[in-house]
């Protein structure tokens, strides 16, 4: 799947500004997008729409995004969605975290969005 195939994004921050801006984003191009506010949330939006792809804060009340994703990997129909971990820890150490726990990327923030693009690109292909 390409931008503007109306793949299915589902966005995870706690910071509604966040949110927005990455669902008004990714809806130019294309993608049909659901939000969720926290690790809670995300794993049941996760089960109820069947996202094509997941873009996962790490730092989120109620549940964070790794346990988040630990839970959303539980999922028999969600163990090959690609995840995408997003932080603003740059650390090596939470790159590793996120990829252990179950997330295919992960992207530092404040990001490029010609990054995001780029690896939405290669996950949904």
């Amino acid at each position: 799947m390409k931008s503007g195939s109306g793949a299915t994004i589902l966005i995870v921050d706690d910071f509604e500004d966040t949110r927005l801006m990455m669902k008004l984003w990714l809806e130019k191009k294309g993608y049909r997008v659901v939000a969720a506010a926290d690790g809670m949330e995300a794993v049941m939006l996760a089960e109820r729409e069947s996202p094509d792809l997941i873009i996962m804060d790490l730092e989120m009340p109620k549940l964070n995004g790794l346990d988040a994703t630990r839970r959303i990997r539980g999922q028999e129909k969600m163990k090959n969605v690609p995840i995408i971990a997003v932080s603003a820890y740059g650390a090596e150490e939470f790159r590793g975290s996120a990829l252990e726990a179950g997330c295919d990327e992960y992207i530092s923030t404040p990001f490029v969005p010609d990054e995001l693009a780029e690896v939405l690109n290669r996950l949904l292909a």
